[in-house]
């Protein structure tokens, strides 16, 4: 395969083109979020041909809506499952590696209020230290009341006792899901957004395919593929009841949806680059404040979800939850009125199915790959940091299950991927939004019209055109949301470049930049919390 070529342009029009060809692709994937771009990238970088199709945008769903956190899971360490702790920081070391320029260490802190506290989360993070060996990021330390203030300036003083500091990572998941994607493409994989799986095809009991609508155009598009996978995420059990209702099969349902809720709030209430971490909150829940471009994230919640909306909103309980909190580990209790923006992701959480015939393989408690009768192979569940685990796993799969083609070495545990810097360049995801999120690619970024005319919070006119010539942005909310991550970090201020951002991609795009739809969906970011745009 000859080297691939950075960036490698998006333009629409090649890539239905592309679509439009007739030919039969070894990977078809439905579902452009973590899940199905890594997969996308794992099996591209082993020689096979893959396509993938997305109803809406890239990271549109869970992956854009995450705590920002690459760990571990210090949590499974304390109910015993040793095996899914290690690989989350084996991960954790790759996903840094491999993207330094959107993910980099984070320092935490656990305050303590009673004097057991200290030695007992000490002695837990001490092991998972053990367990991250020489993928280990930092020594955990033990706090006096003096360092945990040094390190958390604005932390409740009161009744404060010590700390321990431990080591995880943050990133940008949404622009780390455009990297994989990107990075996927310029070794051949054909990707499009705005196209949305309709239905599978079936060519003799097994599934040979499936349906896809350009959203843009209307135009319908027959995929051909020896491997079909079921990315979808929550969503994953519309296209296992399609594969069923195609076969006369009856099919149970594997996604359990839970969702969390995260506030924004300005840096002045934790002005500094270390992570606040409450274990176990008065009702046993956990709480973090976390630095990420220049704001500083509250949350976040686990809430049983019956519905699948694209964009669910927040229960009032769990807003109240993440500010009563908050206020008694901060000095100065956030209000209403100091959220920035609120933003809600959907988890996929796995009811493993139990159908005659079924082969199942729960490849950890985190996340499952399901090969169906007919050949299609479903995976869900699973959290960021271990995406391109999961994405091996599902290649293992096919190629037991499907792909006649012998099983070809696993190649990206240190794949760099698009944009990342030579190593030993420092950037931080904690900073303000700038340039130094596209890492090596920041001289092009320059040398785009508009790279000296900020538009406001750090977005500048050559970041729009950026997205929308390398990173397949068509409208308003995919610069807003996603590219620039604005709307996430102040709503009522991208709500006020919404125009501005539609101009420039009116002359970069033949698309509808759906500005009067962002509008709305920026005011459902802000709730009604007391801002005006």
């Amino acid at each position: 395969m000859s080297e691939p070529q950075f960036p490698q342009p998006s333009l629409r029009s090649q890539l239905v083109q592309r679509l439009a060809e007739p030919r039969l692709w070894d990977l078809a994937i439905i579902g452009g979020g973590a899940t199905g771009l890594g997969v996308a990238l794992d099996a591209v970088a082993r020689g096979l041909s893959v396509v993938l199709v997305e109803s809406h945008d890239f990271a549109k769903g869970t992956s854009s809506r995450s705590t920002k956190l690459v760990h571990g899971g210090v949590r499974y360490l304390a109910q015993g499952n040793i095996a899914l702790v290690r690989e989350a920081l084996h991960e954790r070391a790759t996903l840094l590696h491999n993207a330094p320029h959107l993910a980099q260490p984070l320092p935490f802190v656990m305050p303590s209020y009673h004097w057991w506290e200290t030695p007992f989360y000490g002695i837990g993070l001490k092991a998972y230290d053990a367990l991250a060996g020489k993928a280990g990021l930092g020594a955990t330390e033990f706090l006096s009341r003096g360092q945990v203030l040094q390190c958390l300036p604005t932390a409740q003083a009161q009744g404060l006792k010590g700390g321990v500091k431990y080591w995880d990572g943050q990133f940008d998941d949404a622009r780390l899901a455009l990297a994989i994607g990107r990075t996927a493409a310029a070794r051949g994989a054909l990707l499009l957004n705005y196209c949305a799986a309709t239905d599978l095809v079936h060519d003799q009991a097994k599934v040979a395919g499936l349906m896809c609508e350009d959203r843009e155009t209307g135009r319908v598009y027959r995929i051909q593929a020896r491997c079909v996978v079921n990315a979808a995420g929550v969503w994953v059990d519309e296209f296992r009841q399609k594969d069923g209702d195609a076969l006369s099969r009856p099919v149970k349902p594997m996604v359990a949806p839970s969702q969390g809720v995260h506030l924004v709030v300005d840096r002045e209430y934790l002005p500094t680059d270390h992570a606040l971490l409450v274990p176990k909150t008065g009702d046993g829940r956990v709480l973090f404040a976390v630095p990420w471009l220049g704001k500083t994230i509250l949350g976040t919640t686990d809430t049983p979800r019956n519905d699948l909306a694209r964009e669910p909103d927040p229960f009032c309980e769990e807003i109240d939850f993440i500010l009563t909190e908050a206020g008694r580990y901060l000095a100065k209790a956030p209000t209403r009125a100091d959220v920035r923006s609120v933003w809600v992701g959907l988890r996929p959480l796995v009811k493993p199915p139990d159908e005659e015939g079924e082969s199942t393989k729960a490849l950890s408690r985190e996340h499952t790959v399901l090969v169906s009768r007919s050949g299609l192979v479903t995976v869900t569940g699973g959290k960021w940091t271990t995406y391109r685990a999961m994405a091996e796993d599902v290649l293992d799969q096919c190629f037991k299950n499907i792909i006649s083609k012998g099983i070809r070495p696993k190649v990206t545990a240190n794949l760099k991927l698009v944009g990342a810097p030579p190593d030993g360049v420092s950037l931080s995801v904690s900073a303000p939004p700038g340039p130094h999120l596209y890492g090596s690619e920041r001289a092009l970024l320059a040398s785009l019209p508009g790279a000296d005319i900020e538009l406001g919070g750090g977005l500048t006119e050559a970041m729009v055109r950026f997205a929308a010539r390398y990173e397949y942005a068509r409208t308003v909310e995919d610069v807003l949301a996603r590219r620039s991550r604005l709307l996430f970090l102040d709503a009522a201020l991208a709500r006020r470049l919404a125009p501005r951002v539609a101009r420039i991609l009116s002359s970069e795009t033949d698309a509808d930049p759906q500005t009067v739809a962002f509008e709305a969906l920026a005011g459902r970011y802000l709730l009604d919390l007391g801002h005006n745009a």
